[in-house]
């Protein structure tokens, strides 16, 4: 009988493990494949902006690796313009939405001002991943 009170009592654990583990923010490799899906064609395989479609594009797609503002990654403004409400106000934007980037599950992102904000997973892998090429 105590061998499986100590089973459940793992299990419960071992669940409550996955759930922490989901809600906290997302490390920059999960957001490298969805920069590869999403981002590489137009940005380049680097972020440099010399994807294999920038080629006659205007404007040129951004640098990714050059967003850091006086070593300060401006992770409001980045997810703004990926989710498409910062793109809005931006003449000649041929940047695409990202709905599926939108969906999911959220976890707490602070973006800046030391609030924690709910942001979609895949949206916060992919802002993980931006930030940690700045300078590349």
């Amino acid at each position: 009988m105590r061998y499986l009170s100590v089973m459940a009592g793992l299990g419960a654990v071992a669940a409550l493990a996955a759930c922490v583990q989901s809600a906290s923010m997302p490390e920059a490799d999960e957001g490298r494949m969805l920069y590869a899906q999403n981002c590489a064609q137009c940005h380049g395989p680097q972020g440099r902006g010399d994807g294999p479609w920038a080629r006659g594009m205007s404007p040129q797609p951004s640098d990714l690796t050059q967003l850091a503002e006086g070593g300060q990654f401006p992770r409001a403004r980045v997810l703004s313009t990926i989710d498409g409400y910062h793109r809005a106000q931006l003449p000649g934007q041929k940047m695409p939405e990202f709905g599926a980037l939108l969906n999911g599950p959220t976890v707490p992102v602070d973006v800046g001002d030391g609030a924690m904000t709910p942001t979609p997973r895949p949206l916060a892998a992919l802002l993980a991943y931006l930030e940690s090429i700045q300078g590349a």
